[in-house]
């Protein structure tokens, strides 16, 4: 076997430090409230989350009984036709949103359509829509179209370039789209900071939560931010394809007007009036029939944080960072590996990547050897870690493994950085 820089002594040590910080996780009995496959270190939960053990036998129950049993009674008898308001407010409480101002349903892009365009709406005569030239495609794609219907200039502005850019633009801008969490690298942005310098120029903040919702304490209502989105399949485990949600702060409420009016956003949806007359309150921002299958898993997949305060899953998902961190300094730096995640807690979401030529082949790699993380092109490995299922024990196999791979160069160095990853 290939020698390499790192000593029994090290491996010693992170082993001795895995087991400490095991032995003392406070949530370790979470774990069990997942089915994780045995024998399998996943880390790709911040793409998509495993399944909880909570969820298949509610959507047997929704489709043998109450789909199978219970027929179109089950709107009103099982609380369908609630749904959407009844999982957005179960949402809310992850995100620090008061009930009533989050709604689940359709999919992440329809929902941030939804939010940017009404966002603009209420600034008129302001003709400047920013989002993050980083941010993932799908919000740059929506921002642009959003900013073509409504006559707006785009202008792509970093978060740390963006009090300069307030000061001298700030009369002309009016939303600023924005992730917390860097999904590359995991950087994490000062919201609360951001927030007050949008609000500073009067215009209009919305947060991208996909990265972050379950992850970390997200506090909507303390920030007074004003429009909020995220999807429920990465850290809230809601399963592929699971629906997204909307938040709107209330204080907007009597002047939100959606982009995409549908019936069950309508003050009196049976009623079957000509005209739009938009619900009160959050339940105007409610589209088409809701997915019910998948929206009931999603709301038994967050059973998952009964009890759990975020606090401290924010203060295991630091520890469990920072010892990764840690590996990958004595393992992993040696063979050419560099991480791209700041070491500072306060400026670190939950994941870790590290930036290698051959960050493709060595995922799929990974993969072979039971370790599941992504990458992002073109030299990015990601490593996502969630608090409720994640041990530090997991993440020295995974740097372990990833280390005796690039050292034996047991992968393939065929240039590839599109299609899946495992």
């Amino acid at each position: 076997m290939t020698t390499t820089p790192t000593t029994t002594a090290q491996a010693t040590d992170l082993t001795e430090v895995a087991e400490r910080l095991d032995a003392d996780d406070t949530l370790a009995h979470v774990r069990e409230r997942f089915l994780l496959p045995p024998h399998v270190v996943y880390l790709d939960g911040n793409s998509l989350g495993p399944l909880p053990a909570a969820v298949p036998p509610v959507l047997a129950d929704v489709v043998t009984r109450q789909w199978g049993t219970d027929l179109i009674g089950s709107w009103n008898d099982n609380g369908w036709w609630e749904a959407p308001l009844r999982v957005g407010d179960t949402i809310g409480a992850l995100i620090g949103a008061a009930p009533g101002q989050t709604v689940a349903g359709d999919s992440t892009s329809v929902q941030l359509f939804t939010a940017l365009d009404a966002a603009v709406s209420l600034r008129p005569g302001r003709t400047l829509l920013v989002t993050d030239p980083d941010h993932f495609p799908t919000d740059r794609y929506v921002a642009a179209a959003v900013a073509e219907r409504r006559g707006l200039d785009l202008r792509r502005v970093s978060p740390a370039e963006l009090p300069r850019f307030l000061r001298d633009e700030g009369d002309r801008v009016a939303v600023v789209s924005y992730s917390p969490v860097d999904f590359r690298t995991g950087e994490l942005f000062d919201m609360g900071a951001l927030t007050q310098a949008v609000h500073g120029a009067d215009a209009l903040i919305l947060w991208d939560l996909c990265h972050a919702a379950g992850a970390l304490p997200v506090e909507l209502d303390f920030l007074e931010a004003d429009f909020a989105v995220g999807c429920g399949y990465k850290f809230l485990s809601g399963g592929p394809g699971a629906p997204a949600y909307l938040y709107v702060a209330r204080r907007h409420h009597h002047e939100l007007r959606t982009p995409l009016p549908g019936w069950t956003g309508h003050a009196d949806p049976f009623g079957l009036s000509r005209d739009y007359t938009p619900a009160p309150g959050i339940a105007r921002a409610r589209i088409g029939t809701p997915p019910i299958l998948s929206l009931l898993a999603l709301e038994a997949a967050l059973t998952a944080y009964d009890g759990v305060d975020l606090t401290a899953v924010r203060a295991k998902s630091l520890s469990l960072t920072g010892f990764l961190l840690r590996c990958a300094d004595d393992l992993l730096t040696p063979l050419g590996f560099t991480s791209v995640t700041p070491t500072d807690p306060d400026r670190r979401g939950s994941q870790v990547s590290l930036r290698h030529p051959h960050a493709h082949a060595l995922t799929r790699a990974l993969a072979d050897r039971g370790v599941i993380a992504d990458m992002r092109a073109p030299d990015l490995l990601r490593f996502g870690v969630n608090a409720l299922y994640t041990t530090h024990r997991e993440l020295l196999t995974a740097a372990q493994c990833l280390r005796e791979t690039a050292a034996e160069r047991e992968y393939d160095p065929t240039p590839r950085t599109t299609g899946p990853v495992t």
